[in-house]
Protein backbone atom coordinates (compact mmCIF):
# COMPACT_ATOMS: atom_id res chain seq x y z
CA UNK A 1 0.00 0.00 0.00
CA UNK A 2 0.97 3.52 -0.80
CA UNK A 3 1.14 6.23 1.60
CA UNK A 4 1.93 9.15 -1.08
CA UNK A 5 0.37 8.43 -4.59
CA UNK A 6 1.34 12.17 -6.98
CA UNK A 7 0.37 11.82 -10.55
CA UNK A 8 1.40 14.45 -12.82
CA UNK A 9 1.79 17.07 -10.53
CA UNK A 10 2.53 20.64 -11.70
CA UNK A 11 2.57 23.98 -9.93
CA UNK A 12 2.84 27.79 -12.02
CA UNK A 13 3.29 30.77 -9.99
CA UNK A 14 2.50 34.03 -11.76
CA UNK A 15 5.02 36.58 -10.64
CA UNK A 16 4.53 40.47 -11.61
CA UNK A 17 7.07 41.72 -14.39
CA UNK A 18 7.84 45.16 -13.42
CA UNK A 19 8.87 47.84 -16.53
CA UNK A 20 11.31 50.24 -16.35
CA UNK A 21 10.82 53.63 -15.28
CA UNK A 22 8.38 56.09 -13.95
CA UNK A 23 5.74 55.69 -16.99
CA UNK A 24 6.16 51.70 -16.54
CA UNK A 25 5.52 51.77 -12.73
CA UNK A 26 2.60 53.97 -13.18
CA UNK A 27 1.34 51.49 -15.87
CA UNK A 28 2.26 48.77 -13.33
CA UNK A 29 -0.83 50.53 -11.58
CA UNK A 30 -3.67 50.12 -13.86
CA UNK A 31 -2.32 46.76 -15.72
CA UNK A 32 -0.42 44.64 -14.60
CA UNK A 33 1.91 41.78 -16.51
CA UNK A 34 2.84 38.28 -15.33
CA UNK A 35 5.52 35.53 -15.93
CA UNK A 36 4.09 32.10 -15.61
CA UNK A 37 7.11 30.02 -13.45
CA UNK A 38 6.70 26.54 -13.19
CA UNK A 39 8.25 25.41 -9.49
CA UNK A 40 7.03 21.61 -10.23
CA UNK A 41 6.78 20.73 -13.45
CA UNK A 42 4.72 17.25 -14.28
CA UNK A 43 6.41 15.13 -11.74
CA UNK A 44 4.99 11.35 -10.80
CA UNK A 45 5.98 9.12 -7.99
CA UNK A 46 4.92 6.99 -5.27
CA UNK A 47 6.22 6.23 -1.60
CA UNK A 48 5.23 2.75 0.06
CA UNK A 49 4.02 2.85 3.67
CA UNK A 50 6.67 2.56 6.12
CA UNK A 51 9.92 3.97 3.77
CA UNK A 52 12.03 6.62 4.37
CA UNK A 53 12.89 8.99 1.01
CA UNK A 54 15.16 11.39 0.43
CA UNK A 55 13.96 14.07 -1.95
CA UNK A 56 16.85 16.25 -3.19
CA UNK A 57 17.64 18.88 -5.20
CA UNK A 58 19.35 22.18 -5.45
CA UNK A 59 17.98 25.95 -4.29
CA UNK A 60 15.22 26.55 -6.56
CA UNK A 61 14.72 22.60 -7.28
CA UNK A 62 10.65 22.43 -6.64
CA UNK A 63 11.74 20.53 -3.22
CA UNK A 64 9.36 23.10 -0.61
CA UNK A 65 7.01 23.59 -3.41
CA UNK A 66 6.15 19.71 -3.72
CA UNK A 67 5.86 19.46 0.20
CA UNK A 68 3.69 22.40 0.79
CA UNK A 69 1.42 20.96 -2.10
CA UNK A 70 1.43 17.06 -0.18
CA UNK A 71 0.95 18.84 3.03
CA UNK A 72 -2.13 21.38 1.58
CA UNK A 73 -0.46 24.65 2.00
CA UNK A 74 -0.79 25.31 -1.55
CA UNK A 75 -3.25 24.09 -4.14
CA UNK A 76 -1.27 22.13 -7.35
CA UNK A 77 -1.93 23.54 -10.61
CA UNK A 78 -2.75 20.54 -11.86
CA UNK A 79 -2.08 16.71 -11.29
CA UNK A 80 -3.46 14.37 -8.73
CA UNK A 81 -2.49 13.63 -5.22
CA UNK A 82 -3.19 11.20 -3.08
CA UNK A 83 -1.73 11.36 0.66
CA UNK A 84 -2.67 8.92 3.26
CA UNK A 85 -6.12 8.16 1.49
CA UNK A 86 -6.84 12.07 1.62
CA UNK A 87 -6.82 15.08 -1.00
CA UNK A 88 -4.80 17.38 0.77
CA UNK A 89 -6.49 20.92 -0.60
CA UNK A 90 -9.40 19.25 -0.56
CA UNK A 91 -9.70 17.09 2.89
CA UNK A 92 -7.49 19.45 4.52
CA UNK A 93 -9.53 19.03 8.64
CA UNK A 94 -9.38 15.30 8.67
CA UNK A 95 -6.04 14.64 6.45
CA UNK A 96 -3.65 17.24 9.12
CA UNK A 97 -4.43 14.48 12.21
CA UNK A 98 -3.05 12.09 9.97
CA UNK A 99 0.56 14.00 8.99
CA UNK A 100 3.41 15.47 11.08
CA UNK A 101 5.39 18.40 9.39
CA UNK A 102 8.44 20.19 10.53
CA UNK A 103 10.23 22.61 9.06
CA UNK A 104 13.56 23.63 9.50
CA UNK A 105 13.08 27.37 9.06
CA UNK A 106 10.25 27.25 11.06
CA UNK A 107 8.32 26.92 14.18
CA UNK A 108 5.15 25.39 14.99
CA UNK A 109 5.74 26.18 18.66
CA UNK A 110 4.49 29.48 20.58
CA UNK A 111 8.06 31.47 20.70
CA UNK A 112 6.72 33.51 24.71
CA UNK A 113 5.65 30.39 26.22
CA UNK A 114 6.66 27.28 27.83
CA UNK A 115 7.83 23.97 25.47
CA UNK A 116 4.89 22.10 27.37
CA UNK A 117 2.63 24.76 27.35
CA UNK A 118 2.71 24.87 23.59
CA UNK A 119 2.35 21.34 23.44
CA UNK A 120 -0.89 21.41 25.28
CA UNK A 121 -2.53 23.61 23.11
CA UNK A 122 -1.10 20.83 19.85
CA UNK A 123 -3.00 18.86 21.55
CA UNK A 124 -6.07 20.39 21.56
CA UNK A 125 -5.75 21.27 17.91
CA UNK A 126 -5.02 17.73 17.17
CA UNK A 127 -8.10 16.48 19.42
CA UNK A 128 -5.57 13.68 21.18
CA UNK A 129 -7.34 12.30 23.79
CA UNK A 130 -5.49 13.24 27.45
CA UNK A 131 -4.29 9.55 27.93
CA UNK A 132 -2.59 9.28 24.65
CA UNK A 133 -1.37 12.65 25.07
CA UNK A 134 0.63 11.82 28.19
CA UNK A 135 1.96 8.32 27.60
CA UNK A 136 3.37 9.46 23.45
CA UNK A 137 4.58 12.64 25.60
CA UNK A 138 6.51 10.80 28.34
CA UNK A 139 7.92 8.49 25.10
CA UNK A 140 9.16 11.02 22.99
CA UNK A 141 10.27 13.30 26.39
CA UNK A 142 12.53 10.07 27.52
CA UNK A 143 13.41 9.22 24.08
CA UNK A 144 14.61 12.82 23.01
CA UNK A 145 16.16 13.69 26.50
CA UNK A 146 13.70 17.03 26.74
CA UNK A 147 12.91 16.64 30.60
CA UNK A 148 14.93 20.04 31.17
CA UNK A 149 13.46 21.89 28.84
CA UNK A 150 9.81 21.39 29.07
CA UNK A 151 9.46 24.54 31.36
CA UNK A 152 11.17 27.21 29.21
CA UNK A 153 9.95 29.37 26.89
CA UNK A 154 10.82 28.14 23.56
CA UNK A 155 12.89 31.70 22.85
CA UNK A 156 15.47 30.41 25.03
CA UNK A 157 16.08 27.46 23.56
CA UNK A 158 19.44 26.87 21.37
CA UNK A 159 18.42 25.98 17.38
CA UNK A 160 19.70 22.19 18.60
CA UNK A 161 17.16 21.95 21.24
CA UNK A 162 14.09 23.67 19.33
CA UNK A 163 14.79 21.06 16.88
CA UNK A 164 14.19 18.02 18.99
CA UNK A 165 11.15 19.96 20.53
CA UNK A 166 9.94 20.78 16.81
CA UNK A 167 9.85 17.12 16.83
CA UNK A 168 7.82 16.01 19.12
CA UNK A 169 5.04 18.71 18.63
CA UNK A 170 5.24 17.33 14.80
CA UNK A 171 4.86 13.15 16.26
CA UNK A 172 2.75 14.16 19.18
CA UNK A 173 -1.07 12.91 17.20
CA UNK A 174 1.62 9.56 16.46
CA UNK A 175 0.76 10.17 12.51
CA UNK A 176 1.25 7.80 10.05
CA UNK A 177 3.10 10.15 7.81
CA UNK A 178 5.57 12.98 8.11
CA UNK A 179 7.23 15.52 6.03
CA UNK A 180 11.02 16.95 7.14
CA UNK A 181 11.71 19.86 5.53
CA UNK A 182 15.77 20.53 6.24
CA UNK A 183 15.29 19.47 9.92
CA UNK A 184 18.93 19.00 11.07
CA UNK A 185 19.59 22.69 9.04
CA UNK A 186 22.55 24.03 11.43
CA UNK A 187 22.87 21.97 13.62
CA UNK A 188 26.19 20.70 15.41
CA UNK A 189 27.21 17.01 14.58
CA UNK A 190 26.30 15.67 17.39
CA UNK A 191 22.15 16.77 17.55
CA UNK A 192 22.11 15.62 13.93
CA UNK A 193 23.00 12.32 15.25
CA UNK A 194 20.84 12.23 18.15
CA UNK A 195 17.65 13.65 15.52
CA UNK A 196 19.09 10.58 12.84
CA UNK A 197 18.83 7.82 15.59
CA UNK A 198 15.74 8.81 16.53
CA UNK A 199 13.93 9.25 13.42
CA UNK A 200 15.64 5.87 12.55
CA UNK A 201 14.03 4.27 15.46
CA UNK A 202 10.65 5.63 15.09
CA UNK A 203 10.48 4.14 11.65
CA UNK A 204 11.84 0.89 12.68
CA UNK A 205 8.96 0.77 15.73
CA UNK A 206 5.98 2.45 14.26
CA UNK A 207 6.59 2.16 10.58
CA UNK A 208 6.34 5.55 10.01
CA UNK A 209 5.92 6.72 6.37
CA UNK A 210 8.50 9.98 6.23
CA UNK A 211 9.51 12.01 3.15
CA UNK A 212 12.73 13.88 3.60
CA UNK A 213 14.13 17.22 2.05
CA UNK A 214 17.76 18.42 2.87
CA UNK A 215 20.77 19.85 1.53
CA UNK A 216 22.73 17.48 3.89
CA UNK A 217 23.29 14.39 2.09
CA UNK A 218 24.38 12.35 5.44
CA UNK A 219 21.23 12.64 6.24
CA UNK A 220 19.86 10.81 3.13
CA UNK A 221 23.37 8.55 3.91
CA UNK A 222 22.17 7.95 7.15
CA UNK A 223 18.12 7.36 6.82
CA UNK A 224 17.19 6.40 3.29
CA UNK A 225 17.57 3.96 1.11
CA UNK A 226 15.73 6.07 -2.00
CA UNK A 227 16.17 9.12 -3.26
CA UNK A 228 14.10 11.02 -5.36
CA UNK A 229 16.61 13.92 -7.10
CA UNK A 230 14.86 17.55 -8.45
CA UNK A 231 15.94 19.36 -10.99
CA UNK A 232 14.01 22.41 -12.35
CA UNK A 233 10.63 20.98 -11.32
CA UNK A 234 11.55 17.63 -12.76
CA UNK A 235 12.69 14.67 -11.41
CA UNK A 236 15.94 13.42 -12.76
CA UNK A 237 16.45 10.15 -10.37
CA UNK A 238 14.10 7.95 -8.55
CA UNK A 239 15.60 4.59 -7.18
CA UNK A 240 18.56 2.97 -4.75
CA UNK A 241 20.94 5.20 -2.81
CA UNK A 242 23.45 1.59 -4.17
CA UNK A 243 22.20 2.13 -7.55
CA UNK A 244 22.85 6.15 -7.07
CA UNK A 245 26.50 5.45 -6.62
CA UNK A 246 26.92 2.04 -8.79
CA UNK A 247 25.81 4.02 -11.75
CA UNK A 248 27.44 7.39 -11.27
CA UNK A 249 30.21 6.85 -8.51
CA UNK A 250 33.65 6.94 -10.23
CA UNK A 251 34.30 3.91 -7.79
CA UNK A 252 36.81 3.42 -5.00
CA UNK A 253 40.41 5.55 -5.42
CA UNK A 254 43.20 3.40 -3.55
CA UNK A 255 46.11 5.56 -2.62
CA UNK A 256 50.26 4.49 -2.33
CA UNK A 257 52.89 5.64 -0.67
CA UNK A 258 56.41 3.92 -1.44
CA UNK A 259 59.50 3.50 1.02
CA UNK A 260 61.46 3.64 -2.70
CA UNK A 261 60.85 4.54 -5.90
CA UNK A 262 58.30 2.65 -7.73
CA UNK A 263 57.75 3.93 -11.04
CA UNK A 264 54.17 4.41 -12.67
CA UNK A 265 54.84 1.96 -15.68
CA UNK A 266 55.48 -1.00 -13.27
CA UNK A 267 52.57 -0.42 -11.61
CA UNK A 268 50.34 -0.38 -15.09
CA UNK A 269 51.98 -3.78 -16.29
CA UNK A 270 50.86 -4.83 -12.99
CA UNK A 271 47.43 -4.47 -13.27
CA UNK A 272 47.33 -4.36 -16.83
CA UNK A 273 44.53 -7.76 -16.18
CA UNK A 274 42.48 -5.25 -14.45
CA UNK A 275 40.27 -2.12 -15.57
CA UNK A 276 41.72 0.65 -13.55
CA UNK A 277 43.96 4.05 -14.01
CA UNK A 278 47.06 5.20 -12.64
CA UNK A 279 48.43 8.81 -11.75
CA UNK A 280 51.29 9.35 -10.10
CA UNK A 281 53.01 12.72 -8.61
CA UNK A 282 56.41 10.54 -8.51
CA UNK A 283 57.89 7.56 -8.41
CA UNK A 284 56.93 7.44 -4.22
CA UNK A 285 53.29 8.59 -4.59
CA UNK A 286 50.52 7.06 -7.07
CA UNK A 287 46.65 6.90 -6.75
CA UNK A 288 44.52 4.00 -8.58
CA UNK A 289 41.06 4.77 -9.60
CA UNK A 290 39.43 1.05 -9.38
CA UNK A 291 35.72 1.13 -11.58
CA UNK A 292 32.70 -0.15 -9.05
CA UNK A 293 32.19 -3.61 -10.79
CA UNK A 294 35.77 -4.21 -9.29
CA UNK A 295 36.98 -6.00 -5.74
CA UNK A 296 39.68 -3.42 -3.89
CA UNK A 297 40.99 -6.28 -2.48
CA UNK A 298 42.55 -7.37 -6.45
CA UNK A 299 44.00 -4.38 -7.05
CA UNK A 300 45.80 -4.71 -3.52
CA UNK A 301 47.07 -7.89 -4.14
CA UNK A 302 48.50 -7.21 -7.74
CA UNK A 303 50.29 -4.48 -5.54
CA UNK A 304 51.30 -5.44 -1.83
CA UNK A 305 52.27 -8.72 -3.29
CA UNK A 306 55.33 -7.94 -4.82
CA UNK A 307 58.22 -8.21 -2.25
CA UNK A 308 60.39 -5.53 -3.94
CA UNK A 309 57.99 -3.12 -3.46
CA UNK A 310 57.87 -1.03 -0.06
CA UNK A 311 54.77 0.12 0.83
CA UNK A 312 54.90 3.05 3.68
CA UNK A 313 51.23 4.11 3.56
CA UNK A 314 47.70 3.01 1.70
CA UNK A 315 44.58 5.11 1.90
CA UNK A 316 41.45 3.81 0.62
CA UNK A 317 38.60 6.64 -0.47
CA UNK A 318 34.90 5.82 -1.23
CA UNK A 319 33.18 8.15 -3.73
CA UNK A 320 30.75 10.03 -1.77
CA UNK A 321 26.95 10.58 -2.07
CA UNK A 322 28.31 14.29 -2.12
CA UNK A 323 30.39 14.12 -4.93
CA UNK A 324 28.25 12.21 -7.26
CA UNK A 325 24.76 14.32 -6.85
CA UNK A 326 27.54 17.28 -7.55
CA UNK A 327 28.71 15.80 -10.67
CA UNK A 328 25.11 14.70 -11.41
CA UNK A 329 23.85 18.64 -11.41
CA UNK A 330 27.41 19.45 -12.84
CA UNK A 331 27.25 17.46 -15.98
CA UNK A 332 23.29 16.64 -16.44
CA UNK A 333 24.48 13.15 -16.84
CA UNK A 334 21.23 11.90 -14.79
CA UNK A 335 19.03 13.52 -17.96
CA UNK A 336 21.13 11.90 -20.57
CA UNK A 337 21.10 8.03 -18.95
CA UNK A 338 16.92 7.39 -19.02
CA UNK A 339 17.55 3.78 -20.53
CA UNK A 340 16.56 1.74 -17.50
CA UNK A 341 13.58 3.68 -15.98
CA UNK A 342 15.08 4.84 -12.68
CA UNK A 343 15.73 8.19 -14.02
CA UNK A 344 13.30 10.29 -15.78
Amino acid sequence: MNAIEVEHLSKIFKVQKSRAGLKGALQDLFSRQYNEVPAVNDISFSIPSGEICGYIGENGAGKSTTIKMLTGILVPTSGKLNVGGYVPHEEREKFVRNIGVVFGQRSQLWWDIGVIESFGLLRKVYGVPEQDYKRRLDELVQRLDLGDLLSRPVRKLSLGQRMRCELVAALLHNPSIVFLDEPTIGLDIIVKTEIREFLKDMNRQYGTTILLTTHDLQDIEALCSRVIMLDEGRIIYDGGLDTLKTRWGQGTRITFQFGTACPLPKLQALTSDLAVSWTADNDLHAEVLVSSDLNVSDVLAKVVGQPEITITDIKITETTTDEIVRQIYQTGSAQNNASDGQVV
